[in-house]
């Protein structure tokens, strides 16, 4: 029996949408194809997440691989991608039934420490029973150390949790703990009947 929902983030509560973002931020043509690929898909990001640098070394260290033109529209990007952090149509008010059904509602993200800033903007901490980010645990998903952390943290049974993420590696990392698990594809209302089976 589901007895608690764990939420992913980006992209089931948040839209996580780096192209948005650089768009929003008056980044050009150019060099969005090369921040993309650099910043978004660099090792440095993975390094943020995991808690181990911080922006100015996120920026340092990926401004190596960027033309010296792009300098100021990359470090622009490493302090404020976070302005295309708004919640998914839904997701509000498909959070707020569940805690009104009765459901233990948590989050499970792979963010650096900035997550606790732009979150607090959309939702309010205090709404969630707990949450857990790779960069307070120093693992990402879908490495199981991180939900292994959540479910002792928070005292949970991984057979009463429904684990919700867009990506289907991390959601086989719940499914490995022995939670249940689902793949996010924009559609809250597909979540109600796995809470029942």
């Amino acid at each position: 029996m589901i007895k608690n929902i764990i939420f992913d983030m980006g992209n089931v509560l948040l839209d996580y949408n780096p192209k948005a973002a650089m768009q929003m931020l008056g980044i050009g043509q150019e060099a969005q194809a090369i921040i993309l690929s650099e910043l978004f898909g660099g090792s440095e990001w993975v390094q943020r997440d995991l808690g181990l640098i911080s922006v100015d070394e996120l920026y340092e260290g990926v401004r190596q691989r960027v033309p010296e033109k792009f300098h100021a529209e990359l470090k622009k990007c490493c302090e404020k991608w976070d302005v295309c952090m708004v919640p998914l149509d839904g997701a509000k008010e498909f959070c707020r039934l569940m805690k009104e059904q009765g459901y233990g509602i948590y989050v499970l993200s792979n963010a650096a420490e900035s997550f606790y800033e732009y979150f607090a903007r959309q939702f309010d901490l205090d709404f969630f029973d707990g949450i857990v980010i790779s960069a307070d645990v120093h693992a990402t998903k879908p490495d199981t150390k991180i939900y292994e952390h959540l479910l002792e943290k928070y005292s949970l049974k991984a057979e009463e949790c429904l684990f919700i993420d867009d990506r289907a590696d991390n959601v086989e990392g719940a499914i490995k703990t022995g939670m249940k698990a689902f793949q996010f594809k924009n559609d809250f209302e597909e979540i109600n009947p796995l809470l029942n089976s």
